[in-house]
């Protein structure tokens, strides 16, 4: 099943169903008037869901429309919560340098995770706004998940039981601030700006077996206007999102509508290419001493689409213009 959040002048637009094959889409709003609401009573609601979903796919809706991304939200516009997490090592150790910093203790077998702002996610066609291109814009290619009810204490073997919905998405980052944030032992705040989020959340299911070891088997494409620079694979994550949603459970409840993250995808293989500027720009002063590719401009275009191996793409694609705010 496919869901995604038209705009429609209210903070948490109007939730719709769309087809698989990213044709056609139908309200839902006699089921449920938005994602907030199906996900705060999935149990009862989702079969409905998935009845339309049917009959939308079979061609039984008469009053389907042509699916239209330019018209979307934010699959979840105002999230109970934003957790992202670190998820790929490659990055991780990439970021060590590009910061300077010192090894995050125990960075390989316990996840790192940090609170970003939720109560502003972007949708995929709107133009990104930036106050400044010296903030060093940079984008950060990356798959979640939406979780129903996590109760305290959730261990990793029963964590995915809560997952309701898969996300793909772009965490916007401002390098120039993050480390005055960091080094202050908070932060994160002014370094992120909203985070961008492809147009539609798809269960589980829609990806066979792509959605595997509670991972998304999916190369992430990135691109800047029309080049590619990665195609990065989901599958290398260190930590399954069972493990992901155990760690940001074990001491507090997660409400329904909370999103977790990867981090960045990231692979070792060069030919992967990068799902940020900043791994392009410390691999090339690791390769020739100083980097080589800037940051985003105003007017520069961000495309990313997970494809399957048919080069279908299950999310439909982020496409958002850099401006100024």
């Amino acid at each position: 099943m496919k869901l995604a959040t038209y705009a429609d002048g209210s903070r948490d637009g109007q939730l719709w169903i769309v087809s698989r094959d990213l044709r056609l889409a139908a309200p839902a709003r006699d089921i449920a008037p938005t994602m907030r609401a199906a996900l705060e009573t999935w149990d009862d609601l989702a079969p409905a869901l998935r009845a339309l979903a049917e009959d939308l796919d079979g061609g039984r809706v008469p009053h389907a429309e042509p699916f239209d991304p330019a018209r979307c939200m934010a699959p979840l516009p105002r999230a109970s919560a934003w957790l992202d997490g670190s998820s790929f090592l490659h990055h991780g150790r990439l970021m060590e340098k590009a910061f300077n910093a010192p090894p995050i203790p125990d960075f390989g077998t316990v996840p790192v995770v940090y609170q970003g702002g939720s109560d502003d996610l972007r949708g995929p066609c709107e133009p990104m706004p930036f106050v400044s291109e010296e903030h060093q814009i940079d984008m950060e290619g990356e798959f979640g998940v939406i979780v129903g009810d996590v109760p305290m204490g959730t261990e990793t073997e029963a964590a995915l039981d809560h997952v309701r919905l898969l996300v793909q998405l772009n965490d916007w980052s401002l390098r120039k601030l993050a480390p005055y944030e960091m080094s202050r032992g908070f932060g994160w705040i002014q370094a992120k700006p909203s985070t961008s989020f492809a147009p539609v959340a798809i269960t589980p299911d829609e990806l066979g077996d792509a959605w595997r070891d509670g991972r998304i088997q999916l190369r992430l494409h990135v691109a800047i206007n029309g080049r590619e620079v990665g195609r990065a694979h989901g599958g290398a994550s260190a930590f399954s999102f069972a493990r992901l949603i155990s760690h940001c459970a074990a001491t507090r409840r997660l409400s329904a509508g909370t999103i977790i993250g990867t981090g960045t995808v990231s692979n070792d293989d060069p030919q992967a290419g990068s799902s940020c500027l900043s791994e392009v720009r410390v691999l090339e002063i690791l390769r020739d001493g100083v980097p080589k590719t800037p940051f985003l401009s105003f007017g520069d275009r961000v495309r990313m689409e997970a494809r399957t191996d048919d080069g279908s793409t299950p999310f439909g694609a982020l496409d958002q213009e850099v401006v100024k705010a």
